[in-house]
This record gives structure tokens, C-alpha cells and sequence, in this order.
């Protein structure tokens, strides 16, 4: 169990919504009220009420518990719509991990046999993992607000009813504590074998025919069996620790009832009066007792279930950027010479997306510098989005290579490919949720707030975030412009790791100064900018300019090009009419 690796990433999970912490503490605290008005107004009603002779004012004491009965509700409901801050993210978030590691993996070659591994991952763990967490954080958050809120209405009626409650209290939440790291091994061995068995009936529903062709029924059957009857046993170990909670359990909520109604004798003697004994009656029985029962089935259960899956789904995804590894390979050398390898490499690159079809590029050769700016400029459907596919990896080149700082687009041992580069499409993606969610989308470890702002007004994003309400406003696409959206994409892209950027028309909605504004953010920002170019101010700002014209690529500085390439005079010729 690598807790120790998980633990930092849920930190970091956690500081970027302390908003979303905070009100949910706030709603928590009137839980807590509401539980000591609860047990302090029975006593009460007791003792100033019924057994005084005053039942109008038992009854109003009982009034007042039913009220903090109602504000306890609002306050569930205002927990309940806090929650989805937190538990959505993280599903989104452990989705987007698996399904790059997959993607890489797939790139890479790897087996196919772990596609149905894969799939267990994005589907049935990656549940668990959201409905773990749901359940975890509401059930600790309510446990540690009744505690409180229990503990000190016991206190206010007689401090002499914290020496009986406390103590099994303490003694019953530490031996369910010691169950804890076995259950999680029982919970990782249950995880492992449900994996097995999905990889292996996967293979088995694929290759149906050829096991029944090569007479492997019997061994097929076999092995099949095996790995039910283990996952099985596994099921079974952890019922045998199901029970060990029952018994802390007992412990920790049913003793201190007994102990406080053996000790009623004594508790009279020292002063306590019937209502006050009735009242911790009512907290242990009422408050503390349901929620302790809560937490050791969400702890013993969904706690455990939960650490092993993001165990599981964060296992070798992404590489820890402050390892040697990682620093090895973001300074990308050619393990020969020790030179700094090229930040795109294209070899005699050729595709078509027909093997009827003329080809789109047709031995294409281009060296692109670590932090240089390329400009791509032709025609309509000449192939200029299809060549930042063909470098993005989202297409594979009928032949030829194409290299990213030394790795083959579609074989990166990178892992997170937002890791490598990002590509920015004509129509930009914005999901609904908040600015903060998708300005942090193409960052695998989370952002600085200080980065995002900086990121955020480098691109010229500032105005829409302020007009919006801050980085924690929901946005809704519907509602932005073609501009806005844009905007958003390019300061994902800014805020991401990546060291090279693909911008595919990704500023065609700007204007021509806010265009300016953002390709001189790239420009500023370390690593190598390719922008597919839509007006003459992009080529001019651009290191070099590569022309594509369907049959010949040309490739040189803006003058280069207008003293050598007929198309591009004829293409700036067509930019400076459009601003006319």
C-alpha cells in the first residue's frame, strides 16, 4: 500500500478546494448544534419541566430541540450540495488518469489483455472510488461534528459523565483502528483477483472459437474456475474482518451505555440529577452511538476500499516530476552525443487518409528546435490541422516518423501526454464546471494559484475571470463566445507542463490584439510553439514559417518566404486584402 505517495496528492486535491472545505465545516457546525440542543434540552425538560411540576416548560424545552431538529436538516442539505465539489473532480480527474495511461500504453504497444483490466478501471473502480469518497466524507465529517457537538453538552450537564463515556469510547476506536491496514491488504487481494478474472474472461469471450477449435475447453474452464474461486476467497477474508469491526463496534458504542447506566448510582450520588442522566442517555443512544456505527462501516469499508483503489488507479500513471527519472527526461538528450534532442522531428513523413486517396503530406522532413516559434501556413485542406494531428499522436503516419524531444509521437514513455504537448483545436473545449477545474484540466498535479493568474492574464483571460466572479465561478459554454472559449483553452494550455504547444487556428475568434497578446505569452513561456497561422501577423511573429502547398514544402524566415515562395506572397497578398 503506497499510501505515503497517495497521501500528498490528496492534499494538494484538497488545498485547491478549501472553499468547498470551508462551507462544508460551516454546515457541520450546525449539525454539532443541533446535537448538543438536542440532549441539553431532554435534561432540561426534565428537570425544570416534567419534574418540576412545569409542563409548559418541558414542552418548551422539547420546542427547541425539535428546531435545531429542522436547522439540522437545512444543514444536511446544504452539505449534500457542497459535497458534489469535491466528489466529481476527483472522479473526472481518476478517469483522466487512467484513460492517458491506457492511451499511452496503447501507443506503446502494450498487450491487449489489459484492455478488459482497463475497462474494470474506468468503470467499476472508478465508482468505487467516487462512492467511497462520497460516503467517507460525509460520514467523518458528521462523526467528528456529533462527537464534538455530544461531547460538549455531556460536559455542560456534568463533567463527571466524561470519565465513563471517553474512555471505551478512546479503547473502541483504537482496536478498530488496528484493523484497518489487514482489511486494506483483504481489500487489495479482492481488487487484484477481480482484475484477473475480468482480463481473463475478456480473453476468453474474444478467443471463444479458437478455444473450442484447439480442444482448451477443459483448461480454459480451469483456470477460469481458479481465479472465481479465489476472488471468492478473498470476498471471504473480508467478511471475517467485517466482523472484527462488529466487535469494535461494541466496544466503542454499546459500553458506554452500560457503563453509564452501572455508574447511575454513583453519577446520583456526586450531584447528577434524573434529567442530566436521561439527556447523556439521550446523546450516547441518539448522537454519538449512530454516527460512531456510520463511521466503522464507512472506515472499515469504504476507507479501506477507497485507499486501495486509488492505490490501483494512480499506480505508475503519471512520473513524480521532482525524480531523477523525470528530470532525466525533461532535459531530453540524446544518450549518444549528450545533445539536446529536437523538439519535433519529422522523417520523410507521409499520410493520407485513404490507401486510395492522394496523400495529404507526402515526405515531409522537418527539424523543429527546443523553444522555437514555427508558423504553419497553406491553403484550405493543404493538411495543416492534419500535420499537428500527426505530432499531437492522434494520428498515425502511413510512413516515415515523427519525433517529440526524441520520442515517437505515439510510443511516449512519458505517460501523461499533457506531460509532452498540447494541441489546441479551431473550437476550443470548455466543460462545465468551474474556471479553476478547467484552467487545471491539462495539469496532472494540480497548479499554483499564483500560476494560474499568471497564465490567466499572460493570455489576457484576466477581464473574463473577473467579470465571472473569480476562478471558483461555475461556467456554463452555453454562455461564452467563440472568443471566450478560446481564451479559456489557451490559458489551459499556457498553465499546462507541456513543453511544446500546438495551436490549430487557436486564436481565430480573438482579435488581432488579443491574438498579439496570447502568441506573445507563448513566445515568452519555455518550450516550442507551433501555431497553424490565419493572419500575417502570426507568420511575421513567428522564428520561421512553413509553407505547405500540396506537393512542396517550403520552410524559412517571413522574408525567406516572400522572397521564395510564390504561394506565401500570393497568401500575404490575401491577408493584406481581408484587413482592407
Amino acid at each position: 500500500m503506497t499510501g505515503g505517495r497517495i497521501l500528498p496528492q490528496a492534499m494538494r486535491f484538497l488545498g485547491h478546494r478549501r472553499r468547498v472545505l470551508l462551507r462544508l465545516g460551516s454546515w457541520s457546525l450546525l449539525e454539532s448544534l443541533q446535537t448538543f440542543v438536542g440532549g441539553y434540552s431532554v435534561a432540561k425538560s426534565l428537570d425544570q419541566g416534567f419534574l418540576a411540576g412545569r409542563p409548559g416548560t418541558g414542552l418548551g424545552w422539547l420546542s427547541l430541540a425539535v428546531a435545531a431538529a429542522l436547522a439540522g436538516g437545512l444543514a444536511t442539505r446544504g452539505v449534500f450540495r457542497g459535497l458534489a465539489g469535491l466528489v466529481e473532480p476527483l472522479r473526472d480527474g481518476l478517469i483522466r488518469r487512467v484513460t492517458s495511461k491506457a492511451l499511452a500504453e496503447a501507443m506503446a504497444g502494450a498487450a491487449r489483455g489489459a484492455d478488459s483490466a482497463v475497462v474494470s478501471r474506468l468503470t467499476h473502480q472508478s465508482e468505487i472510488a467516487r462512492d467511497s469518497f462520497a460516503g467517507l466524507v460525509l460520514v467523518a465529517r458528521s462523526f467528528l461534528f456529533t462527537t464534538a457537538g455530544a461531547l460538549a453538552g455531556l460536559a455542560s450537564l456534568a463533567p463527571q459523565l466524561l470519565l465513563v463515556v471517553v474512555p471505551p469510547l478512546l479503547l473502541g476506536l483504537l482496536l478498530f483502528t488496528a484493523t484497518l491496514i489487514p482489511m486494506a491488504a483483504c481489500q487489495r487481494a479482492f481488487l487484484r483477483a477481480d482484475e484477473a478474472l475480468a482480463t481473463q474472461t475478456g480473453a476468453l469471450a474474444e478467443g471463444l472459437r479458437d478455444v473450442v477449435a484447439c480442444g482448451a475447453t477443459a483448461q480454459a474452464s480451469g483456470l477460469t474456475c481458479a481465479l472465481i474461486e479465489n476472488e471468492a476467497r478473498t470476498a471471504r477474508a473480508l467478511a471475517r474482518w467485517a466482523a472484527a469491526r462488529t466487535l469494535a463496534l461494541a466496544v466503542a458504542g454499546q459500553l458506554p451505555v452500560v457503563l453509564l447506566l452501572a455508574a447511575a448510582p454513583w453519577l446520583l450520588r456526586q450531584g447528577l440529577t434524573a434529567g442530566a442522566l436521561v439527556g447523556a442517555l439521550t446523546y450516547l443512544t441518539q448522537a454519538l452511538l449512530p454516527a460512531l456505527h456510520t463511521l466503522v462501516q464507512a472506515l472499515g469499508a469504504a476507507g479501506t476500499r477507497l485507499l486501495v483503489v486509488l492505490d490501483r488507479l494512480t499506480a505508475g500513471t503519471y512520473p513524480d516530476p521532482l525524480t531523477p527519472a523525470a528530470a532525466a527526461e525533461s532535459a531530453s538528450v540524446h544518450p549518444a552525443d549528450g545533445r539536446q534532442a529536437p523538439a519535433v522531428e519529422l522523417r520523410t513523413l507521409t499520410f493520407a487518409y485513404r490507401t486510395d486517396a492522394q496523400p495529404v503530406l507526402r515526405d515531409l522532413s522537418l527539424t523543429i528546435a527546443p523553444g522555437e516559434h514555427l508558423a504553419v501556413v497553406g491553403p484550405s485542406g493543404i493538411g495543416k490541422s492534419t500535420l499537428t494531428a500527426l505530432i499531437a499522436g492522434l494520428l498515425t503516419p502511413d510512413q516515415g516518423q515523427v519525433r517529440i524531444h526524441g520520442e515517437q509521437a505515439r510510443m511516449s514513455a512519458s505517460g501523461e501526454p499533457s506531460r509532452l504537448r498540447v494541441l489546441i483545436p479551431q473550437q476550443a473545449y470548455v466543460f462545465s464546471g468551474t474556471l479553476r477545474d478547467n484552467l487545471q484540466y491539462l495539469c496532472p498535479d494540480g497548479a499554483s494559484a499564483a500560476a494560474m493568474r499568471h497564465s490567466a492574464e499572460a493570455v489576457g483571460l484576466g477581464p473574463l475571470i473577473r467579470r465571472l466572479g473569480g476562478y471558483d465561478a461555475v461556467t456554463d459554454p452555453a454562455t461564452l463566445s467563440h472568443g471566450e472559449c478560446q481564451l479559456i483553452a489557451l490559458a489551459r494550455a499556457h498553465l499546462s507542463p507541456a513543453r511544446l504547444i500546438l495551436l490549430d487556428e487557436a486564436t481565430c475568434h480573438l482579435d488581432p490584439a488579443a491574438e498579439a497578446q496570447a502568441e506573445a505569452a507563448f513566445a515568452a513561456r519555455p518550450g516550442t510553439v507551433i501555431v497553424v497561422a490565419h493572419r500575417i501577423s502570426s507568420a511575421q511573429r513567428a522564428d520561421r514559417v512553413l509553407v505547405l502547398d500540396g506537393v512542396h514544402a517550403a520552410l524559412g524566415t517571413h522574408q525567406e518566404m516572400l522572397d521564395q515562395s510564390p504561394l506565401y506572397r500570393d497568401l500575404v497578398g490575401q491577408w493584406h486584402a481581408e484587413r482592407i
